[in-house]
């Protein structure tokens, strides 16, 4: 394969990869914990939104509300980033994209 060949592979895998990240990045995410947190949050990572269940606003519940929503939180960026590393890995053929 000469060098332009090469140019023009390394083009088409940018777009892909740029295309599915976008993709990626527009998906809406969604996680219950403990039946009382529910968070939403965009491929980016941006959190749209926390629905707490009126049933948990109770001052014995504060802890547990609180952990929810820090493991939920935690637990959707981690399913994001492992989505981010497939497509990552399957365009490029490396997790972390191109190694240039």
């Amino acid at each position: 394969m000469n060098m332009q060949q090469m140019l023009i592979q390394a083009q088409k895998m940018k777009r892909e990869l740029e295309k599915a990240l976008n993709e990626l990045k527009a998906q809406e995410f969604s996680i219950t914990k403990n039946g009382a947190v529910t968070i939403k949050m965009l491929g980016d990572k941006t959190v749209t939104a926390i629905e707490i269940d009126k049933d948990a606003f109770d001052v014995g519940n504060k802890d547990m509300v609180e952990e929810s929503i820090v493991l939920g939180i935690n637990e959707l960026s981690k399913k994001i980033s492992d989505m981010e590393d497939e497509i990552n890995e399957r365009v490029t053929g490396q997790k972390g994209g191109f190694p240039f």
